[in-house]
């Protein structure tokens, strides 16, 4: 169902968008249902289907009217390529971890990984020889270095399916996936509706609204910006259909039993590949549907592998720092806690909000007030009350 609902949103953006990203249900979000929601709040995983499939059609409300356009438009120029930059900075935090570089710790909550261990030097390997592969412009050069390195770990059994549940075993019997293949049916249309609507889980329903249009928001900018498709202005190309195709999408999804579905970061692979078109999502939305029958062949990539060329995209993606003019302290802080904010608390929209908060009263303070734009008091505001939990207050949950 995850394959399905990705294959689904990302010909979404293919045929209609017509921009290269592709979709998938989110991993922040689906860590909110499961954690929160449904573990948390105790609220049913099937009513929490239903607040994902509301959150859903009104994303589509907004994206069909002129607020998505009002809202994007009111964030400033230097803030979107911050947000560029900062999820370079986030792909490189999720790499990091996957490389084995870093580890937690109960006092200084990161440390440096076990370097003992052959994992995390595969991943300065797949560092090197895809960077060494686009230093010599290379085609291909992301996807070579992700083959490499799971071929080193298969000829030298190294010990890098014990990250995320991989196995190795999966590869080997992945011929009669195919036919073992069923769907489970259980989970299409089992949403709760009625108890969705119910006045309790209204603050449910906007935090799936307003992480699902941050989140996308943020990587759009990101991945536009990127690939060159904003305008002198900073405007996003054909944000309209990109919006609605998430909306849809999160909607669909809901139905077939998959949390909120939104346009991912790791979009930018195909991005530094020269993906400019719909074509680029289309091949992508192709393989999520052979995903569906072939997912025990993707399970052989190790998360090493993968997260090196995360690594090499961060880096891709930091161009967008250079743009903000760091000498202005009112757009350079905002722009700095954009690009620490996401990979130091792991989310694209709490570090887009931290940099809109300090924005809107850094220019109110400084005599700068006439150059706020109406909108971005708005999400202050609706910012504020979200994180310090007055919806839920105000509505329940």
């Amino acid at each position: 169902m995850t394959a399905l609902a990705a294959a689904f949103g990302t010909l979404l953006m293919a045929l209609w968008a017509k921009l290269p990203f592709a979709m998938a249900p989110g991993m922040g979000l689906n860590a909110y249902f499961t954690f929160t929601v449904v573990l948390g709040m105790g609220i049913a995983w099937e009513t929490a289907l239903g607040a994902v499939f509301i959150s859903g059609l009104l994303f589509m409300v907004i994206a069909l009217t002129g607020a998505r356009r009002w809202i994007l438009n009111a964030i400033p120029l230097h803030l979107k390529h911050a947000i560029t930059a900062g999820i370079g900075a986030f792909l490189a935090i999720i790499g990091f971890v996957g490389a084995g570089w870093i580890g937690d710790n109960f006092v200084t909550f990161v440390q440096v990984g076990d370097f003992t261990s052959w994992l995390p030097w595969l991943a300065v390997a797949g560092v090197v020889v895809t960077g060494a592969l686009m230093v010599n412009k290379v085609k291909g050069a992301i996807l070579i270095g992700i083959l490499a390195i799971t071929a080193m770990v298969i000829i030298f059994d190294v010990d890098a399916y014990n990250y995320g549940g991989e196995t190795l075993e999966s590869f080997a019997g992945f011929g009669g996936s195919i036919i073992g293949f069923t769907a489970p049916t259980d989970l299409i249309g089992a949403m709760d509706l009625g108890a969705a609507l119910g006045l309790g889980i209204v603050s449910v329903v906007f935090t799936f609204l307003f992480v699902d249009f941050f989140d996308t928001a943020g990587t759009l900018i990101g991945l536009t910006d990127k690939a060159g498709m904003l305008d002198e202005k900073g405007h996003i190309q054909a944000p309209r259909a990109a919006f609605a195709a998430d909306g849809a999408a999160t909607a669909v999804g809901a139905a077939l039993g998959t949390s909120s579905t939104t346009t991912f970061i790791e979009s930018a692979a195909g991005v530094e590949e020269g993906g400019r078109t719909g074509l680029t999502a289309l091949t992508v939305s192709v393989l999520f549907l052979a995903a569906m029958f072939l997912s025990p062949l993707a399970q052989a990539i190790p998360t090493v592998a993968t997260s090196a060329a995360l690594i090499i995209i961060g880096a891709m993606m930091m161009t967008g720092a250079t743009k903000v003019d760091w000498t202005d302290y009112r757009k350079s802080i905002p722009a700095f806690l954009a690009i620490v904010g996401m990979p130091f608390t792991y989310s694209i929209t709490f570090g887009i909000s931290l940099a809109i908060v300090t924005h809107t009263f850094l220019y109110a303070v400084s005599g700068k007030i006439k150059e706020i734009h109406p909108m971005m008091w708005i999400l202050t505001l609706l910012i504020i009350a979200n994180q310090t939990g007055f919806i839920a207050d105000v509505f329940g949950g």
